[in-house]
Parts: C-alpha cells; structure tokens; sequence
C-alpha cells in the first residue's frame, strides 16, 4: 500500500457512493496477504485461516516459496505480483521474464493464480516499464503453455485528479502519459485494470471537507447526484470515476478489480476498529451488488491479513484483520 498525495486525495473528496446491503458473491472477496512483520503465523497456519474463514482469493506482493507451496491444491486463487524492485529488468529482457515465470508460476503447478500483477502503484519514470514488462511477463507466459493466467498491473487512486463527479472524472496529466499504454495491452489481452480505492485517506486527509458516514457506506441518502446516477458512498464513486477516466484512454471495456482497499484500527484520524469494522462489513456485503454504473459483482481485494509492524508506525501499522497471534482485531464475516 502506497500513501495517496494529500492532493489527490482531496480530489476524491466529492465523490460519494450508493450503499445496498446486499451479500457479495463469494468470489468477489479477497484479502491481501502482508508480509511487512518479523512475528507473523507460518503461511501454513495463514493459508489454514484463509480456508477457515471462507476467503477464496489471496493477494501477495512478491513471489513467496512458503506461501506458494502452502496454498498450492487449496483451489484459493493468487494473484501475484511482479514487484516494482524488478519491473525495468523484466522490461528489457525477454529472457528475464522467462526466468520470473519458470521460477515463480510454473514451478507451483498447483497453485491457482488469478493473474500476475506487475508493478504496484508504480510512478514517475518508472512507468515506461510498465507495458513492456507485462507484454515480456504474457509471452512468457504463453511459451509455458500458461496463457490462461492474465497480467496486469495495480494503480493508485491517486491517479484520478481534480474535484470532479464521476462523469467528468480524468487521470492526471503524469497518468495520462502511460494509462493509454496499459489500457491497450489490457483491452487486447482481456485483462482488468487493478486499482487501489481508500475512501479513508480521502477523509483522513481533511476530516471536515466530508461526513464520515460517506466513506462508510452509512449515509443516510443519496449525497451526489450525477445526471441519472445517485451516490451515496465514496467508495462507489471513485470505481465509477475509474471507469470514466479509463474509458477516456481506451479502456472502455477493461474491467476494474480493486486491489486494496480497507479501513485501520489504529493510528491515525477515525481510525478505530469500531470504524474497520464498520467499513470493511458494509465494504464485503456491498459489492456484490456493484455501482450506479456497473452493476454487478465489483472483484475486491481488502488490505489487510495481519498488521504488520516493520513498516512505519502509526496508521501504516494498524490495516490487518487479525492480529499477528492469529486472534481477530475485530468481529468481521466473510459469508
């Protein structure tokens, strides 16, 4: 998970979502298994609770022997990500991404991936690596007799700019240099675009520019109205905004997974697992429904399985469900 630029996240400020109590399908939730803490379960034990909490999709950053192995034959599907750390070396050699796939996919025969991601929330110049790593990453792929496994990369929220509602919702002008790039590749491969939605960092950023209740899916009614659409929740506003924005670029028929997206129980403002709870409940029961403009099951991925200390303290701290000793933080279902 990356931090949103304050500025970005104001720009999302306005955009607000519909809420519908409506239970997900099943295979619309994932959670993302973090891996930034030196006192975390075995990833036998964590695969055992992905099983025993009924979560059919796991997200890990980097290829992980231990986690691999131990989720092979679980029928729970991966998505895993080609980490930013090797995207220019992937970008430029052919053989290298042979070397990533033989190494990290089909050595796991077992293992259900869901896709590859490659590169997370990358920015600036870094970008230009992007389609050429993913086009090495597919051939690679297809030469293993492995083309059925997609590949795409994850965004920030951060991309989408201005104070804007969903239907003139745009990328920002650095965005705009490598999105049509991504799109392309995604659209003509039948990929999704992978993006990171916080309505929490949209409030936490200015608390009083928004009601908590938007980012919570606990608005009481309808708070934008955008021509014949009705939002009343950010979370669907900022996919529809997505959809907008990748639309303008030629991704009109690209579908949106969100690759994180969560609420902390500690460490900064509104955060509480009171407040966690609240959001990632509503967030499970909520998408299976979908948006005002995409109805329909929105693939969601929460951030995250444990809290993880080795990364900045506070907020950072503060996303996992559970505890790295296994017990929950708070109350949350997955049925």
């Amino acid at each position: 998970m990356a931090r949103q630029g304050a500025a970005s996240m104001l720009a999302t400020a306005l955009l607000l979502g519909v809420f519908a109590n409506v239970a997900p399908s099943v295979e619309s939730i994932g959670v993302s298994y973090g891996m930034s803490g030196d006192n975390l379960p075995p990833a036998s034990t964590v695969v055992g609770m992905y099983k025993a909490n009924g979560i059919p999709l796991m997200r890990i950053y980097a290829p992980d022997q231990a986690a691999l192995e131990a989720v092979g034959g679980t029928g729970i599907r991966v998505v895993v990500g080609a980490p930013n750390d090797v995207l220019s070396s992937l970008a430029a050699s052919p053989a290298a991404a042979a070397a990533w796939v033989r190494n990290n996919i089909a050595a796991y025969p077992d293992v259900t991936f869901r896709c590859v991601c490659v590169g997370n929330e990358v920015e600036g110049g870094a970008a230009q690596n992007l389609v050429p790593a993913m086009e090495n990453i597919r051939a690679a792929l297809a030469a293993a007799g492995l083309d059925g496994i997609k590949v795409t990369t994850s965004v920030s929220q951060a991309i989408l700019g201005g104070y804007k509602p969903p239907s003139a919702a745009e990328f920002t002008d650095e965005a705009q240099g490598f999105m049509g790039p991504v799109l392309e590749f995604l659209a003509r491969t039948g990929a999704p675009l992978m993006a990171s939605i916080y309505p929490y960092f949209t409030y936490a950023t200015n608390p009083s520019a928004m009601d908590l209740s938007y980012a919570l899916f606990t608005a009481p009614g309808t708070v934008l109205q955008d021509g014949t659409y009705g939002y009343q929740n950010l979370f669907d506003a900022t996919v529809d905004s997505f959809y907008v924005a990748m639309a303008n670029h030629g991704g009109a028929g690209v579908t949106l997974v969100v690759s994180e997206s969560g609420w902390p129980s500690a460490g900064g403002v509104a955060a509480s697992p009171e407040n966690a709870a609240l959001y990632n409940q509503n967030l499970i029961n909520h998408v299976g429904r979908g948006t005002p403009r995409h109805p329909g099951a929105i693939e969601t991925i929460l951030f995250s399985m444990f809290n993880e200390n080795l990364k900045e303290s506070g907020v950072e701290q503060n996303w996992g469900l559970f505890y790295p000793n296994k017990q929950r933080v708070y109350p949350i279902s997955f049925n």
